[in-house]
């Protein structure tokens, strides 16, 4: 196989494993960089615990929107703002979301609970907020020049609606939605039924934002203008290893509620050790005579999924998106591709003009995560977590749902599970294998 110069720096450079990368995002001004003048900064401070809530459903890095009760209505407040965001330990970006986060807080209610929202926008440009599947009042339905004026830079909109029935929604912008929604303006509404199914079973009811970002190496600034490429694959704004795990004991019924407005990638969400059923979409609730078992289930851009399960087998059990490109941070998807390519002699000779190159990739991209390279500055290209036997090589849209047989006092990270001798896969010994028949 013949190599160019040009061709294998290409595919060192943009998997982000080169010091020539390193040294190129040197160059470049520190990051994260202030936002220009033009635009405010974050000014709302986010809420200093996540993944706590206040009411019956756990937002993992998230949090729960407070309300106040005026008489028979309970009256939110949502701030449209710029936000300064950690998708993971190395990676921070200038996003757009709500009370200093993305996806902005969970809003929690009752069916038939009257709602007061007052939208403050303190973007640089007007917005708007649709209440994604909720049936109200035309004029409340957020659409900017159809249902409403667009809510202007420094100005605050009231919207008041009921919520007619129990379900799992978003809310969203419905102005410059290709910039705002993007950048990270998002959020998801659990609507309680007023009169809730009686269950034999302890729920653990949990709520997930898939998103998908492209953030140039180096950058502070995701591209709303993407298309493809995506690098970033995010729950709840999040990328793994900064996922928050989800807990529950044995026998207890796991309530997954899954939502996406990314650009323009559905995500089949794939569950290990178990099957879940789909309970609901922003639709409307999935009668029991029409369910039926499944490991992956497919989330379309602009919709929400909620599924349940019940947790059987105790352990560390992973909640992945299963296309394998959104389980990985920052993946170069212009690199060259070297994997069984012949570079020997090719370290030596660039490592005259560039001190400490090593050619990655030739075989597998795995070695990115585990030799932990230094990477350009504000970036996690390839970049995995540490599990209990090794690397995690793995990132992105990424997470674990932790089942125990008992979980430690508040319910809390019960840290890893640790296997039942025999029931683990190890390497096989000589005897074993001569056995069994087999000749390696």
């Amino acid at each position: 196989m013949t190599i160019s110069r040009r061709t294998v720096l290409s595919g060192s450079l943009l998997a982000g494993a080169t010091l020539l990368a390193k040294r190129d995002a040197d160059a470049q001004p520190a990051a994260p960089a202030p936002p220009p003048t033009s635009t405010p900064g974050p000014t709302t401070p986010p809420p200093a615990t996540r993944g706590a809530t206040t009411g019956r459903v756990i937002v993992p890095n998230g949090w729960t929107l407070p309300f106040k009760q005026r008489g028979d209505v309970k009256v939110f407040h949502l701030i449209a703002e710029p936000v300064k965001h950690e998708i993971a330990p190395g990676l921070e970006v200038i996003a757009w979301g709500y009370n200093g986060s993305t996806p902005g807080p969970l809003i929690e209610a009752t069916e038939g609970d009257r709602v007061r929202i007052y939208v403050t926008n303190k973007l640089p440009e007007a917005t708007s907020v649709h209440w994604h599947g909720i049936f109200l009042p035309n004029g409340m339905d957020g659409v900017a020049g159809l249902t409403q004026k667009a809510i202007g830079p420094n100005t605050t909109f009231r919207y008041e609606f009921v919520f007619d029935r129990a379900g799992t929604f978003m809310y969203h912008p419905h102005a410059d939605e290709m910039t705002q929604i993007a950048l990270g303006m998002m959020g998801m509404i659990v609507v309680h039924p007023r009169r809730p199914a009686a269950s034999a079973r302890r729920v653990r009811d949990y709520a997930l934002f898939s998103h998908a970002w492209k953030v140039p190496i180096g950058s502070v600034r995701p591209d709303p203008l993407a298309m493809n490429d995506f690098n970033v694959l995010t729950f709840n704004s999040k990328a793994f290893p900064a996922t928050q795990p989800m807990v529950a004991e044995v026998g207890d019924l796991v309530r997954l509620r899954f939502a996406n407005l990314g650009p323009m990638d559905h995500h089949p969400l794939h569950i290990h050790g178990h099957a879940f059923e789909l309970v609901a979409t922003d639709g409307g609730p999935i009668p029991r005579s029409a369910r039926f078992p499944e490991t992956s289930m497919l989330v379309p851009v602009g919709t929400t999924r909620t599924v349940e399960l019940v947790a059987t087998l105790p352990g560390d059990w992973p909640l992945h998106c299963h296309m394998t490109h959104h389980t990985m941070n920052q993946m170069g998807h212009g690199a060259a591709n070297l994997v069984g390519a012949d570079v020997r002699g090719l370290d030596e000779k660039i490592g005259r003009a560039v001190p400490g190159y090593m050619t990655m990739g030739a075989r597998g991209m795995s070695e990115m995560s585990h030799m932990q390279m230094e990477q350009p500055r504000n970036s996690i290209s390839m970049v995995g977590g540490k599990g209990p036997h090794g690397i995690i090589d793995m990132g992105g849209m990424f997470t674990i749902l932790k089942i125990r047989d008992k979980l430690p006092a508040g319910g809390g990270d019960p840290g890893w599970y640790t296997n039942p001798p025999g029931t683990q896969a190890r390497e096989a010994t000589t005897d074993e294998l001569r056995g069994d028949g087999i000749d390696v």
